[in-house]
């Protein structure tokens, strides 16, 4: 990883699951020219190690230990797209599993875990620019970010586009059981002591419900043009 640089600008964008913050914050950076972080993925990297290493992720000590002893990084890979690196070892295409994801949630509730996360995330603050995209990047992880979006739509909308991811990717899934997840992943982000999922102070706030990926990205965009 490249020597942290404070100097340069951050944009955040904030969000529940499946609000399209990922898809979003790619674009903006490659329009950019700027480095992209993903910091939900890094949790889902962490979930991962513990599933391999059958760390009880119930507990939070266990896991802030495990975290001291992995090396996550996020970085191109050989086709020039960003991937989350675990010991190593590319696990981008395991990320995005239900199980995976579910594991994600519960782990980050813990505030000894976010702390663990916490110095990995900001070092990714680098030059020409971050985009970093997440659930606290404006209100907790970069609070002083140049810029803040919070991304959100309904809970049947984001349910419907990952149902659609999942069988695109040929996953069995059930719609009903995907908005389900959602909400219960939305209700554990919110009531969580540590860094609850929130508006961060001056974001932007977006409802993508009923609005294109362009639109959305230009949206974003004309917020650092107009800045």
């Amino acid at each position: 990883m490249s020597e942290l640089d404070t100097t340069a600008p951050i944009l955040t964008i904030d969000g529940p699951s499946g609000s399209g913050k990922g898809s979003i914050s790619k674009r903006v950076a490659e329009k950019l020219g700027w480095c992209y972080l993903d910091s939900g993925a890094l949790y889902r990297a962490l979930g991962i190690a513990a599933i391999h290493r059958q760390v009880d992720i119930t507990d939070e000590n266990a896991l802030a230990v495990l975290i001291e002893r992995i090396n996550l990084e996020f970085k191109r890979n050989t086709a020039g797209d960003w991937g989350v690196y675990l010991d190593g070892e590319e696990v981008q295409g395991q990320l995005q599993t239900e199980d995976v994801g579910r594991v994600a949630s519960k782990i980050a509730i813990f505030p000894l875990v976010r702390r663990g996360l916490l110095a990995k995330q900001q070092g990714f603050q680098k030059q020409p620019g971050l985009v970093a995209d997440g659930r606290d990047m404006g209100s907790v992880v970069f609070p002083n970010a140049n810029y803040k979006v919070y991304l959100t739509a309904s809970a049947e909308e984001r349910g419907k586009r990952r149902y659609k991811q999942l069988i695109e990717k040929e996953i069995n899934a059930n719609l009903r059981n995907v908005i389900e997840d959602i909400e219960q992943r939305d209700e554990r982000d919110k009531s969580r002591l540590a860094s609850p999922l929130m508006v961060p102070e001056g974001a932007l706030y977006i409802d993508s419900s009923s609005s294109s990926i362009k639109e959305v990205v230009q949206e974003v965009l004309d917020l650092l043009n107009n800045a």
